[in-house]
This record gives structure tokens, C-alpha cells and sequence, in this order.
């Protein structure tokens, strides 16, 4: 039996959080929530993740913060892509410059989303 995939949401709005959480335990992943930086690194650190959808705007500090210290921990996600409400050229290239694979502009059409995690947890 395969081990479902693991997914990080990286969020501190509940509303987000839930509704992503119940969408992709829904659809056969095991899934992850964290409010800040902090508890991202702890989630992160503690098991390792397949795909962390990651919020740029976190109440400790710049979301992309995470990526950089999961990296420094040697506990990078295999795919990890920022969530944003900005959808600008300096943003994407922050991002990416990050490595993050993809910046999704909030609000993120579902079947979008979901064709996107299930490209990426296929490998």
C-alpha cells in the first residue's frame, strides 16, 4: 500500500485552513496546517512533506521564511508553492528566486488547485 501524500498548509486564516484541509483529505492526502513560521518548521521538520502550499503574509514574518529554514534543517518539501493575494511581477520573482515552484494568486480555483498537487505528488 502507498503512503498517501503528505500536505502542508501554511495559512494562520482558519477559514483557509479548513476548507483546503477538508478538500484534500477528500481527495485521498494526508494533510498538515500551521498558523505561522514557527509551527511550519516544527510540521515540517517532524515529517516529511510532499507539497507545502505556503502563505507569503504569516503573523512572525515573511512566509518564504519557511522554505529557508525547513532547507537549513535538510527538511525542504519536495514541491512547494506560495499563496498570495498579490499577483505581481516582483512577488513571482521572490518567490521563485525562493524555490518555489509555483506562486497561485488567490483566491485559487479548486480543480486548478487540485490539478497542480496531483502533477506534483505523481513523481
Amino acid at each position: 500500500m502507498q503512503a498517501r501524500p503528505h500536505i502542508l498548509i501554511v495559512d494562520d486564516s482558519a477559514l483557509v485552513t479548513g476548507a483546503l484541509t477538508i478538500l484534500f483529505e477528500e481527495t485521498g492526502h494526508d494533510v498538515s496546517v500551521a498558523g505561522s513560521i514557527r509551527d511550519a518548521v516544527a510540521a515540517g521538520s517532524a515529517r516529511s512533506v510532499d507539497v507545502m502550499l505556503l502563505d507569503l503574509t504569516l503573523p512572525d514574518g515573511d512566509g518564504l521564511a519557511t522554505l529557508l529554514e525547513l532547507r537549513a534543517r535538510n527538511a525542504e518539501p519536495r514541491v512547494t508553492a506560495a499563496l498570495t493575494g498579490r499577483d505581481a511581477a516582483e512577488v513571482q520573482a521572490r518567490c521563485t528566486a525562493a524555490g518555489c515552484r509555483a506562486v497561485l494568486v488567490k483566491p485559487v480555483p479548486i480543480a486548478e488547485l487540485l490539478a497542480r498537487v496531483r502533477e506534483w505528488t505523481a513523481a
